[in-house]
């Protein structure tokens, strides 16, 4: 299953993508929300720290530390768009969609990460 470690690469890389881009934009689309210029900046950086994680585990996605530590990521990332949605006075068109892509990408994850003889 080294492919969901790919796929999880391939979703940091993107979110990170859109934050660097225009956090603006993920602020309206998962958020249904403006940002303010530091949560703009803070946007960004949070892209930035997502492309590097994307980056570490793109050569070599069989590492059995980058694929916990992806789990961990869309594990925290799953609860919290889910608690988001639920307690959130407003909620984003790609708040949900990306609730259950990080919910399946977790799944995937520990499928993975048990099969590759983690402890």
């Amino acid at each position: 299953m080294r492919w969901a470690t790919t796929a999880a690469a391939v979703e940091l890389a993107a979110t990170g993508l859109i934050l660097l881009v225009s956090p603006v934009l993920f602020g309206r689309l998962v958020l249904e929300g403006e940002l303010s210029e530091p949560g703009q900046a803070l946007g960004r950086l949070a892209g930035i720290v997502l492309l590097g994680f994307a980056l570490t585990a793109w050569p070599d996605p069989s590492a059995r530390s980058v694929a916990r530590a992806m789990l961990i990521y869309n594990l925290l990332a799953t609860i919290y768009l889910c608690y988001l949605g639920v307690l959130a006075q407003s909620v984003g068109i790609l708040l949900w969609p990306a609730m259950v892509l990080h919910a399946v990408l977790s799944i995937l994850l520990v499928r993975t990460w048990l099969g590759s003889g983690a402890r």
